[in-house]
């Protein structure tokens, strides 16, 4: 049973928010409680078929991650009371996406192929292949679309010119990031994984401190690539194996959709969509380590009853 809509009234609930993929609900206390659905999108468009367990995938992974990098910058989890829920501090978020990439790959390839030699105000190298890894790591902002936009890269220039992040602040989350993603690409090394982009989110709390929001190294916003035999498919012009959504992205390509106007989105027959889910399952257990445990009861009823549940033990 695929949880593609939500629509709870938690105790103390104040509002509730639908974003691309997971549905925000504000609560007493200060406190956010984040359905990850498994619903999935992709240029910025959410697609008609729900993922079988995406939902679980991308909060457990989410939640392994911000434990994991705690000692880097403070986080908004506070505790995860079922297996699609994390519940967690409110912070305002930052107009920008931090996007950092290691490698010429995805959204920066298409834009290379296309003769573009910079992105975000920071240029590309002359002579670079698919999935070639740049010098060092690029930082390349996007803004923070409203529902139903798309998000659009942003120089650090621009950032600060327009004043959406304060200079003092921006040097912060630009820190962030690149420490980040050191401790994710050291992790997925171990994992035999190599970390190829990902996105940071970050907000501020009431007292002012930055902290790190929403997802870490889940399949939805990270790359990654298999280590073993990289530099040989790369010498040799063959395709890299991935774990990350862009393998859905290509599909849709493939099938005529980028999500520009006027483009029909390509149904998605019962064996593609399997196959989807089996891949999302496979990116946790193989960056995680841990073998992945489907929660297969009434989602609705079990969500419902966790986090009231939470909520009235943490007021006490």
């Amino acid at each position: 049973m695929t949880l593609t809509h939500s629509v709870f009234k938690f105790k103390g609930q104040i509002s509730h928010y639908q974003g691309k993929v997971r549905d925000v609900y504000s609560v007493e206390n200060g406190l956010l409680v984040m359905v990850a659905s498994d619903r999935i999108s992709a240029f910025d468009v959410v697609l008609p078929e729900g993922i079988p367990f995406k939902g679980q995938v991308l909060n457990q992974t989410a939640v392994y991650f911000l434990n994991a990098t705690r000692d880097i910058v403070p986080n908004w989890l506070i505790h995860s009371p079922d297996p699609v829920v994390s519940i967690g501090t409110k912070a305002v978020p930052f107009k920008v996406e931090m996007v950092i990439r290691a490698h010429l790959s995805g959204h920066a390839w298409r834009e290379y192929k296309d003769g573009k030699r910079t992105i975000c105000g920071l240029n590309m190298p002359n002579g670079m292949n698919e999935n070639d890894p740049f010098p060092s790591p690029l930082i390349t902002p996007t803004t923070k679309a409203e529902l139903g936009m798309h998000d659009e890269d942003i120089s650090k220039d621009a950032i600060l010119k327009n004043g959406i992040v304060s200079e003092s602040d921006y040097v912060q989350l630009e820190n962030f990031t690149l420490s980040l993603f050191r401790r994710g690409q050291e992790m997925a090394k171990e994992r035999g994984l190599i970390l190829v982009d990902t996105k940071y989110e970050f907000g501020k709390t009431l007292e002012g401190n930055i902290m790190l929001i929403d997802e870490v190294h889940t399949s939805d916003s990270s790359r990654y690539f298999y280590s073993d035999g990289f530099e040989e498919r790369q010498n040799n012009g063959v395709k890299q194996i991935q774990l990350s959504k862009e393998f859905v992205r290509e599909w849709l390509i493939e099938n005529g959709f980028q999500g520009k106007e006027g483009q029909v989105i390509p149904k998605m027959n019962r064996e593609w969509i399997q196959s989807i889910s089996e891949r999302y399952i496979e990116l946790y257990e193989r960056i995680t380590g841990l073998h992945f445990e489907p929660a297969k009861d009434n989602p609705t009823k079990r969500i419902q009853s966790n986090v009231d549940l939470y909520l009235t033990q943490y007021s006490k």
